[in-house]
């Protein structure tokens, strides 16, 4: 039985772009750039990762920047913290391809070549409230529940 954890989509048959930790005492799963993508100044750009992940019920996967993002290659997770649902795994839209929401705040492009880290999930338990009836389905991908 599968409980949490990281696969490729389809179209990607390189595992080491698998999510992993690097310590023994790290929260987050970076995850990688599976496509080389250029970003201009001041653009946003949703970066591939080439993964997806399963969690249980009541858990969600938080995706934060990686602290050296900013400094190193002037760039930022535009939406601040990433929140990967558990039923955006599989979806028929895009069967829950993960993307990192960049955005580079230099004046100059910035080039992100496949396999670097971009950014770190964190599975975590939710909590909801009482007299919660959420009972809809998720029919689409990236951003489809706000349409």
């Amino acid at each position: 039985m599968k409980i949490r954890g990281f696969e490729l989509v389809s179209q990607f048959t390189d595992e080491t772009l698998l999510p992993k930790r690097e310590t023994a005492h790290a929260a987050g799963y970076d995850l990688k750039v599976a496509v080389e993508t250029t970003i201009g100044p001041g653009e946003i750009v949703l970066v591939p990762t080439g993964v997806k992940a399963y969690m249980q019920a009541g858990e969600v996967l938080y995706l934060f920047d990686r602290s050296s993002n900013p400094r190193k290659k002037g760039l930022v997770l535009i939406n601040s913290v990433g929140v990967i649902d558990g039923d955006y795994y599989d979806n028929p839209a895009n069967e829950g391809h993960i993307f990192a929401q960049m955005k580079n705040i230099t004046d100059e492009s910035v080039v992100l070549e496949v396999g670097e880290r971009i950014v770190q999930g964190v599975f975590m338990p939710f909590l909801v409230v009482d007299g919660d009836e959420a009972d809809g389905v998720r029919t689409g991908g990236f951003g489809s529940t706000g349409k």
